[in-house]
């Protein structure tokens, strides 16, 4: 099933197909011409559903666990100072969302969403560093019991739109969906300094299933 926070995209696409294949049966007079432009928007409209697919997924269960917010691959892992939300130091891990990958994000953990903020910025390409600096993007903070879990949805030099249906005071359950940035990106996690990290440089990530942290 493609996924709700495609819909508009989707349906720009059916409608653009639907014109220029009828432009195409109208005005050009080469049968092998208009074949061709009438395949080019089938294989556009079939990648666009393919691309804004959202499957289900099994979350792992426990409070202790920050599971992966987006499917990609694991671009980064390090020591970072956070002022923003965690005030202090913590560990980075970095995601990055090809093209390819299923692009619904969903919360790393449980509790509340207490930090919200968007910030206007450049489109980098987003699986270098500077993107986390520099980009447009999303900073969502979420906090229970256990632990302080800052991540970021990045946007890349393809995808320009990021969509994060959240509000300070929501609840967040891990695993669950909240939105998604639009062709090609990057996420950040920020966890405590104390988490055990259980991935690794260039592994890869299934959103709401991998376990990218345990923290204690």
């Amino acid at each position: 099933m493609p996924t709700r926070y495609g819909l508009d995209v989707l349906l720009a696409a059916v409608l653009i197909a639907i014109a220029v294949s009828t432009a195409a049966f109208v005005f050009l007079p080469w049968e092998p011409l208009r074949a061709a432009i009438v395949l080019f928007c089938v294989v556009v409209l079939a990648f666009t559903f393919w691309f804004f697919r959202d499957p289900e997924r099994e979350t792992p269960e426990g409070e202790n666990l920050v599971v992966s917010p987006a499917d990609g691959e694991v671009v980064l892992v390090r020591p970072v100072q956070d002022d923003e939300f965690l005030k202090g130091e913590g560990i980075q891990v970095s995601i990055f969302m090809s093209p390819l990958n299923v692009h619904v994000n969903r919360f790393p953990i449980s509790g509340t969403v207490t930090f919200f903020k968007h910030i206007p910025g450049e489109y980098v390409v987003a699986f270098e560093e500077k993107a986390s600096t520099r980009n447009e993007r999303t900073l969502i903070g979420v906090e229970n019991t256990r632990a302080k879990v800052l991540f970021k949805q990045i946007a890349g030099f393809v995808a320009r739109r990021i969509v994060a249906n959240v509000r300070v005071g929501d609840a967040a359950v891990a695993g669950r969906r909240f939105g998604m940035i639009k062709f090609g990106s990057r996420v950040d996690v920020l966890v405590p300094p104390g988490a055990a990290i259980k991935v690794k440089v260039g592994e890869k990530t299934i959103a709401g299933e991998t376990v990218l942290a345990v923290v204690s």
